[in-house]
């Protein structure tokens, strides 16, 4: 469970512990009711900072900028509006990817409901809600090593955890597949 919440950075909304020992008490998503047995954020993995975008933006602007200068002192002007064209564009792909990664999905485990929601990058929500009864995992392996997680109920099938990693995704799936089982093989209450 350790690798797909740090380099995946899908983050588990519980208490501090990346084991689930049962229900938690602390439930996010006013529309479940029951307490939580699996609650996890996904989202895309960028390795590259803000500091570090801002020192990569410097370095290119300056280094395009020097060139720039050296063509004007040759009397090739032109060129260094080509050089300031390629940092904005450059800095137009930087911009474009940060703004897809705030794209995530969520999966919440309740007694009642296993939720799936996918926002998008415009903040466009889809939901899925599956009896967690007849939810089960499927991973299933290609020939050229990918990974696809799928959560199957009643003859439908919907991927999860898409932009982990195999190994990510994998550990993701083991500890879902532990809520569920969890759920699944727990005590009724005499309340039941």
């Amino acid at each position: 469970m350790r690798g797909f919440r740090e380099r995946g950075k899908a983050l588990l909304a519980a208490p501090k512990s990346s084991i689930y020992s049962g229900p938690m008490n602390q439930n996010p998503d006013p529309m479940l009711k029951d307490p939580l047995y699996f609650n996890a954020v996904v989202t895309p993995h960028r390795s590259l900072s803000r500091s570090g975008f801002i020192t990569i933006m410097s370095i290119l602007a300056v280094m395009n900028f020097s060139a720039g200068l050296i063509f004007l002192r040759q009397g090739a002007w032109p060129i260094l509006a080509f050089c300031g064209l390629d940092v904005a564009i450059v800095y137009w792909a930087f911009r474009s990817n940060y703004r897809a990664a705030r794209a995530y999905e969520t999966v919440q485990l309740s007694e009642d409901e296993l939720l799936i929601r996918r926002v998008d990058q415009r903040g466009h929500v889809k939901r899925v809600s599956l009896q967690p009864y007849w939810a089960k995992l499927d991973m299933v392996e290609e020939h050229d090593g990918a990974t696809h997680l799928f959560v199957r109920s009643h003859g439908r099938g919907y991927e999860l955890a898409r932009v982990l990693s195999p190994a990510e995704r994998a550990s993701f799936a083991r500890a879902l597949q532990d809520a569920l089982d969890r759920l699944k093989t727990r005590p009724l209450n005499s309340a039941d």
